[in-house]
């Protein structure tokens, strides 16, 4: 495996515990970051992080509460003086259907997980990094937010706006050492899976040229090496992951 020299620097990566947030960072641990997991399951957070050993920490967080993401990123801080890297993987999928039929409570449970916390983390903690001059963000959106997955349009909508908000976010701190990017992953087969419906899963695979879903260790790669100084230059992009389907 592939590492990268993180030593010394903290990291945060929401939505840690499992699928492509616990690939990024297990490789981010591997790679000499003490990694602090904010998950919604606190108890896989924490079964997570003791896996990974020494410079692990695991918290419970719903990052849809903005007072609750402030106080985590205060106290993160507090007890580790810095922030270096943040990397944003906690989302749903939601079911799926047509938009005329989507139940309302739900849409706005998915753009609250996907676009709400991503933005209260960001908030949470780019001041810390801007008092410091250096960071290094990284939105999971999708390739979904790039073309529009049919019967997915709140899942689709949502990963379109963290797209944009990355772009702005990363425009704004481009004055100094701060780097703010996202990925668009094709689908990976991850525990998202198990809300969604089949035929759609089966739409989603029939969309890679690759012919097969996105492994998270790939996915961890290339996040990781945007989580590095060595990018140093690149911000407010946006860097694919979807196999040969997306075409911009």
């Amino acid at each position: 495996m592939n590492t990268y020299d993180l030593t010394g620097q903290v990291a945060v990566v929401t939505g840690g515990a499992q699928g492509i947030g616990f690939a990024v960072a297990k490789l981010l641990h591997a790679s000499g970051a003490h990694v602090c997991l904010w998950d919604r399951d606190g108890d896989l957070a924490a079964t997570a992080a003791a896996h990974l050993g020494g410079r692990a920490e695991g918290h419970g967080l719903d990052v849809t509460d903005a007072q609750a993401t402030q106080t985590l990123a205060d106290a993160t801080m507090a007890a580790q003086g810095r922030i270096d890297v943040l990397v944003n993987s906690a989302g749903i999928a939601g079911s799926n259907g047509p938009l005329q039929d989507y139940p309302v409570a739900e849409f706005h449970s998915i753009v609250a997980v996907n676009l709400h916390g991503t933005f209260h983390t960001c908030r949470a903690v780019l001041p810390h990094m801007q008092t410091r001059a250096y960071g290094r963000i990284v939105n999971i959106a999708s390739v979904a937010g790039k073309e529009g997955n049919p019967n997915a349009g709140a899942y689709s909508a949502s990963k379109a706006a963290v797209i944009a908000l990355t772009k702005s976010m990363g425009k704004e701190n481009a004055g100094v050492d701060i780097a703010v990017n996202c990925v668009t992953p094709a689908a990976a087969r991850t525990r998202i899976f198990d809300q969604m419906a089949q035929t759609h899963i089966d739409f989603m695979l029939s969309k890679i040229p690759r012919g097969r879903f996105l492994e998270v260790d790939e996915a961890a790669h290339m996040i990781a090496w945007l989580c590095t100084k060595e990018n140093s230059f690149t911000t407010a992009g946006v860097f694919d992951l979807s196999g040969g389907r997306a075409t911009y």
